[in-house]
């Protein structure tokens, strides 16, 4: 019951929060990630030895201030999602500034959509679920909570036509969705387990990482658009690059670790944005030590 009814008011106070000026929002979202980073001690240690790990050049101080920076964002990313799902579709609009590529995202061709986890993932899926005339498609993973995953289905559908489906599922419908000129987001970056993953580098580290990029690119006889989601002082920049031309091809680890090796180039353009609290290395290959 207090799970509930808690959810319930964090719902209605992101409600409220939807219609505070931006940089209001963004100093709350400063204040609540300095507040985690301070309190929630195991995700802090995670996010440095994903550092450590990925970034051994850094210095203590430097890891330290690279977490804080981390927590920060995904505070703020957190609060945004208030305006994102409740604050007037102009103002969605507004806040969301989309470049690049974006032709690569016009027509009927079938596309699998990079979207690496930045902390803002769900505003890049709002910018192209509202500005482009498509019928997008998505992979979720239900939450525990009844209550807030009715929310989070609810807000990532409200713009266009967008359909989500659950990992439980399986992939014939997506596939099937996707081959018939449905673009994926697919965010295919984090650690699901040793079942269907292979092991590849990532910064270096052998990290178990699923081949679902290059085996809907493949099935699904479909290009791979990359969509970066960047937090700014004004919102979001929602980039689009240009399709992998050499993608996919017949060795699916060989393209996983391409997908790696091109996520890196992305992460290093802004590291304190990337989803570092996530156990991406928990699983590990047989001999090699648990690092968390």
């Amino acid at each position: 019951m207090f799970s509930r009814i808690s959810t319930w008011l964090w719902i209605v106070l992101m409600h409220g929060l939807a219609h505070l000026p931006l940089a209001w929002l963004r100093a709350l979202g400063t204040l609540l990630g300095w507040l985690l980073y301070a309190l929630v001690l195991p995700r802090r240690r995670v996010a440095q030895t994903n550092l450590r790990l990925c970034f051994p050049q850094l210095s203590g101080a430097q890891i330290r201030s690279l977490t804080r920076r981390t927590f920060v964002h995904f505070a703020q990313a957190w609060l945004d999602r208030g305006w994102l799902w409740h604050g007037a579709p102009e103002v969605v609009r507004r806040r969301l500034k989309l470049t690049g590529a974006v032709d690569e995202l016009r027509g009927h061709q079938p596309t699998v959509i990079f979207a690496p986890h930045f902390v803002g993932l769900d505003a890049g899926w709002s910018a192209l679920t509202q500005a482009l005339p498509r019928r997008f498609i998505t992979i979720y993973t239900r939450q525990s909570n009844a209550s807030m995953d009715a929310w989070m289905l609810a807000g990532r559908q409200r713009f266009g036509q967008a359909r989500l489906f659950g990992r439980i599922a399986g992939v014939k419908p997506v596939l099937a969705a996707l081959r018939a000129g449905n673009p994926l987001y697919l965010l295919p970056d984090m650690d699901f387990g040793v079942e269907d993953s292979v092991f590849v580098p990532f910064y270096g580290v052998p990290t178990a990482t699923v081949p679902s990029l290059s085996r809907f690119a493949r099935l699904g006889r479909a290009k791979v658009v990359p969509v970066l989601t960047c937090l700014t002082r004004a919102g979001y920049e929602v980039q689009v690059l240009p399709h992998w031309e050499d993608y996919p091809s017949d060795d699916v680890v060989a393209d996983t670790a391409l997908m790696n090796q091109r996520l890196q180039t992305y992460v290093d353009t802004m590291p304190d944005q990337y989803f570092w609290v996530h156990k991406r290395f928990k699983n590990r290959p047989a001999g090699m030590p648990a690092v968390y």
